[in-house]
């Protein structure tokens, strides 16, 4: 019942509230924890609706293919950019800085060649013939008669800037030889020594030592017409190894590189792909009066990091 002069705030409906004190909702909430009222099942009477998702996009199986082969470039591109750069950064630098004839040998002076007349004995000491890039008069024994008819003077067809020992002897031969007589060699020719043809000492044709002449005097040397490059070893590009590779070589009457090997190598692999690359040259061959002719050969292979 309510008092006169009071209002009451609660409307039609409304439900009143009680409070619980404090040991009660203490107690309430340790029996929650301990003691749980254990409720039924939650069942679930809802059913999902399909809905159309607005965000979605349908792909186009064209776009992903072109976004594949796009890629597909752009990943070539940049593996031979980077294939490129690193080429640069070590660049394969095979220079034939100098095509040169070899040194000869001061003690030696070898230079190929050869010749000798069939004599009955080895050849034996005398003076040596003048050296002529043409043979006109071959050496002989001197004659019990001078010849009414005076011929050019004897010569064997050696290089004219080759310098070696002689002497003064009245008969022509070797001044190297031990031996006495007049014998021109046992060979084949209109040379003299053991050698087939008009020079001097074993081996065939012209010349001096033993069938291949060098660079020089009537010889012109032959020009490189075509050669590959060489690659870096991987031992030397792993190291950055660098050097300067001299190799040896006979270029042939056709201009192919023959006996091709390292007279100065700097190792690491190099010198064999020096040796690789200088097989693959090609050369105008080297001439003597016009005809080609086989020469010993330098060639310098460069190999330099940049």
């Amino acid at each position: 019942m309510l008092r006169a002069g009071v209002e009451s705030s609660l409307g039609e409906g409304d439900i009143m509230q009680h409070e619980e004190g404090v040991f009660a909702s203490l107690w309430s909430n340790l029996r929650d924890v301990f003691f749980p009222v254990k409720l039924p099942p939650l069942v679930l009477e809802s059913k999902p609706i399909p809905v159309i998702d607005r965000m979605a996009t349908k792909q186009d199986p064209r776009a992903t293919v072109s976004a594949f082969v796009i890629y597909a470039i752009l990943i070539l591109l940049f593996a031979l950019a980077a294939n490129k750069l690193h080429q640069i950064a070590v660049k394969k630098a095979m220079l034939v800085t100098e095509l040169t004839p070899p040194p000869m040998d001061p003690a030696l002076n070898k230079m190929g060649g050869g010749g000798g007349q069939k004599g009955p004995a080895p050849v034996s000491k005398g003076r040596l013939p003048k050296f002529a890039e043409t043979q006109i008069t071959p050496p002989a024994a001197p004659p019990l008669e001078e010849p009414k008819i005076r011929m050019p003077d004897p010569t064997i067809e050696v290089q004219t800037n080759l310098k070696m020992n002689n002497n003064n002897m009245p008969n022509f031969g070797d001044p190297n030889s031990t031996l006495g007589g007049n014998s021109m060699g046992r060979g084949s020719g209109t040379g003299i020594g053991n050698g087939n043809g008009s020079g001097l000492g074993p081996g065939s044709g012209g010349n001096y030592g033993g069938g291949v002449k060098q660079v020089g005097g009537g010889v012109i040397g032959p020009v490189k017409t075509y050669g590959l490059d060489p690659e870096f070893s991987e031992e030397a590009r792993k190291t950055k190894s660098m050097g300067t590779v001299t190799v040896s070589l006979i270029v042939d009457q056709k201009g192919m590189p023959q006996s091709v090997h390292i007279l100065r190598g700097v190792g690491m692999g190099l010198d064999e792909k020096a040796v690789e690359a200088v097989k693959t040259y090609r050369f105008k061959p080297a001439t003597e009066n016009g005809k080609p002719v086989a020469v010993y050969l330098n060639v310098e292979v460069n190999f330099e990091i940049f």
